[in-house]
């Protein structure tokens, strides 16, 4: 349907574009700061101070059961963040979403330990963790839409939607960055109070990216959306009936980045640490520099979609995945720091060269008047068959079969589950997304694939 408002929608004004993608890219690296932090900590500390009677092995799997509950709620912060997302805009649902997340892990810094209050630490434990869920949930549409709405024509689409995603990379940097600093700290001091100090600090983030947030301006998309009077009354349930295979799809395209993922920066400090007997400083700072190449490769992949196309380049990422779980733990079995070092650096690549073309690819497959729902709950829904399970998966297989192989057999999987997916959704490379896919180009989107 052609655009008949009068709202212009060029390339993107380019200092609303800067503005837009700064404010988007320093918001999403705070809040995966707060995400990641708990996950890093999860691994190094959380099954020893609220699961201390447990044994080593089950008091692992408690803990990394209280760290799914994050994932489990992310969709339904994609649907309640996507309903306002569509109805009331970008920004003002952005900005909320920060300050949810960011009281939630500065309050995950005062939850006493089981010596404390018995379990319910635990329990107050989980219940944060659910509301950072919710949080983190209605971020990434947000985000990357703040971006790409703002370049909705323009032929760097991939690029511009990738810096969102960057930070990812500079989130796990900065959480790894914050342990490993009071991880320094002697004696049993870090288990009984140094953790909690990267926690606290995190309120400070927020309320810088508060500050940046509330001085971008609403999308051109979005302010056409309203001066057409497109908006929808309930665009969560309304995206499900017109483009429920597109949500689907979405989730099951991100079963090769996301599993994979949460098994080479979390799962791998309780391996790491219990089978390999490495430090877990030693682990850290392998994970940072693998983030640091991350900042790296994303954008560049981002980049590469606008070339050959997001399909392409994502086909190429789930079928290195398919590859790489099982060099990762052959790297990784031999105990031999250099190369566990190397197998952790080299983790994140296969991710990224999906997870750099991914935002646009899961975003512009969705009319602009339901996108945020449409790719929030495609995006989120990926947490509980994924992103949520994998440490816990991990964890079970190992105490199964001890063997690291099983583990990268599921890693496998889920990129064959990926690369089936991804074939199937429609390539909008360098194709005009700002005004609404009409009823036939939707009903014609699966064959127009092809």
């Amino acid at each position: 349907m052609a655009a008949t408002g009068t709202v212009r929608m060029p390339g993107g004004d380019r200092s609303q574009l800067t503005r837009a993608v700064i404010a988007s890219t320093i918001g999403t690296s705070i809040e995966w700061y707060d995400f990641f932090l708990y996950s890093t900590v999860t691994g190094l500390v959380f099954a020893k101070l609220y699961f201390p009677n447990s044994d080593p092995a089950v008091g692992t799997l408690q803990a990394f059961l209280v760290y799914a509950v994050g994932f489990i709620a992310r969709p339904i912060g994609a649907a309640i963040f996507g309903h306002f997302g569509d109805r009331i805009g970008r920004k003002a649902t952005l900005i909320a979403t920060l300050a949810l997340m960011g009281i939630a892990t500065f309050l995950v810094g005062f939850v006493p330990g089981y010596a404390s209050i018995g379990i319910w630490g635990a329990i107050i434990l989980t219940v944060l963790r659910f509301v950072q869920g919710i949080g983190v949930g209605g971020e990434w549409g947000g985000s990357v839409l703040l971006s790409m709405e703002w370049a909705a024509t323009n032929g760097r689409r991939g690029l511009i939607a990738s810096w969102p995603q960057f930070g990812v990379p500079a989130g796990l940097f900065l959480a790894n960055v914050a342990v490993l600093a009071f991880s320094a700290l002697s004696g049993p001091a870090f288990l009984e109070w140094g953790w909690r100090i990267p926690f606290f600090l995190s309120i400070v983030l927020v309320g810088v990216g508060l500050w940046i947030r509330l001085g971008i301006v609403e999308t051109p998309t979005f302010r056409r959306i309203v001066e057409e009077k497109r908006v929808e009354r309930t665009p969560v349930s309304e995206v499900i009936r017109r483009q429920g295979r597109e949500i689907i799809l979405s989730a099951l395209a991100r079963m090769s980045e996301q599993a994979p993922f949460y098994i080479f920066t979390a799962f791998i400090f309780a391996y790491g640490t219990t089978v390999l007997g490495q430090s877990r400083n030693f682990l850290i700072t392998a994970v940072l520099f693998a983030s640091v190449g991350s900042a790296l490769w994303i954008p560049l992949f981002g980049q590469l979609s606008d070339r050959i196309g997001r399909r392409k380049t994502y086909m190429i990422g789930c079928a290195l995945t398919f590859v790489f779980g099982f060099l990762y733990f052959a790297l990784l079995d031999t105990r031999a720091p250099s190369l566990i070092f190397l197998a952790i650096f080299l983790s994140l690549i296969p991710h990224d060269i999906q997870y750099g073309p991914q935002a646009a690819f899961i975003a512009e497959s969705f009319t602009p008047r339901l996108r945020y729902s449409g790719a929030s709950l495609g995006y989120q829904l990926a947490s509980i068959i994924a992103g949520g399970p994998a440490p816990l998966i991990a964890a079970w297989l190992f105490a199964t079969y001890h063997t690291g192989y099983a583990i990268a057999i599921y890693i496998a999987a889920c990129a064959v589950i990926s690369l089936i997916a991804a074939s199937q959704m429609r390539d909008y490379t360098n194709q005009d997304i700002g005004a609404e896919y009409d009823a036939a180009a939707l009903a014609e989107a699966p064959r127009a694939a092809y």
